[in-house]
């Protein structure tokens, strides 16, 4: 797939001189058309500056972003508005209008576009139907739940027929379940209608969930940067073990012992995967932590267990848990 975004040699700073803050520093990435990409970081690491930079609500200090192919850097103001239109956000806090119903919010930014008043509404229904809310069209903020004020919101970011959806902490105000059904949401859109995600969180179970690609984030920098399944099973910076492994199973802690992460990436949870390996293979392995989740019946997160000392008992306890669906073992060290 070609990118549709490209960030080259990005830094950007705030403040001046001794005051001078250096919130990113020469982040380059290549976020591809249709995927689902996340950018994951600890507080501070840069992540909202970051989405802000990809549209130039923040100006870079230096470097470009490229949008399919157009540098947006470059552009005049007048033009610039107009690519934007094409880069649609959702917020954390949501930024619905308070004054305007559920309707009246999606309908806004096609008044702005020049969009008559008819056409705005029979688009609004149908993206209200999309997200799950047709019967909420006449409903103010005030009266909708966290969940449905985001849905309103990201049908509200649809209504301009937008190629890149930024989701800049879009689940962080809400709960488990709720967090689950508009990760569904937002893969649906992916998938039915071609939209890249950007997904901009510090929750780990985000971008297990649905990510198809992540980078992670840190002190302004990009660390690392791939598919999911590969950053998770093996992070190679301290960074990325930070945010990979669970507390109490981190690998400094545990230097000296064999180690295993599974990724657990839809299995079935009522499967005994660890006791039908010792049945099986007759071999025994230690679980050391584990941060893992029931979604739906199947099972998503990450185990870190111990493995034999002989080399080719942990080779043959890895063949055995490749071969699970919805498991991906590698041995980390």
């Amino acid at each position: 797939m070609k990118p549709i975004i490209e960030i080259q040699n990005l830094s950007k700073t705030f403040g001046a001189g001794a005051e001078q803050v250096a919130a990113l520093q020469e982040v380059n990435l290549s976020i591809r058309q249709g995927e689902i990409f996340g950018i994951i970081g600890l507080s501070g690491a840069g992540k909202s500056t970051l989405v802000r930079c990809m549209n130039l609500l923040e100006a870079p200090s230096q470097g470009k972003v490229f949008f399919g192919g157009t540098d947006l850097t470059s552009l005049p103001p007048k033009k610039l508005r107009e690519k934007r239109r094409e880069i649609a956000m959702i917020f954390q806090s949501f930024h619905l209008l308070e004054q305007r119903n559920a309707l009246e919010n999606v309908c806004f930014p096609m008044e702005l576009a020049g969009i008559s008043k008819t056409e705005a509404r029979s688009r609004a229904m149908a993206l209200l139907k999309t997200v799950g809310l047709p019967d909420k069209a006449g409903a103010y903020p005030a009266q909708l739940s966290g969940g449905q004020k985001q849905r309103v919101a990201i049908a509200r970011a649809l209504a301009s027929e937008p190629k890149v959806l930024l989701c800049d902490e879009a689940t962080s105000a809400l709960d488990p379940t709720t967090t689950d059904s508009i990760l569904k949401l937002l893969q649906a859109i992916n998938r039915e209608r071609q939209i890249t995600v950007i997904l901009i969180t510090h929750q780990m179970s985000v971008i297990e969930q649905i990510c198809h690609r992540v980078a992670i984030l840190d002190q302004g920098r990009v660390m690392e940067c791939g598919a999911v399944q590969e950053i998770f099973a093996n992070p190679k910076t301290a960074a990325a073990r930070r945010l990979v492994f669970p507390d109490g199973a981190g690998m400094d802690f545990y230097s000296q012992t064999p180690m295993a992460r599974i990724a657990f990436n839809g299995s079935a949870v009522e499967i005994p995967v660890i006791s039908e390996l010792a049945l099986e293979l007759g071999l025994k392995v230690s679980i050391l932590g584990a941060d893992t989740r029931n979604v739906d019946g199947k099972a998503f997160g990450t185990m870190i267990v111990g493995l034999p000392d002989a080399p080719a008992d942990r080779e043959k306890v890895l063949a055995y848990l490749n071969r699970q669906p919805g498991l991906h073992a590698e041995e980390v060290r």
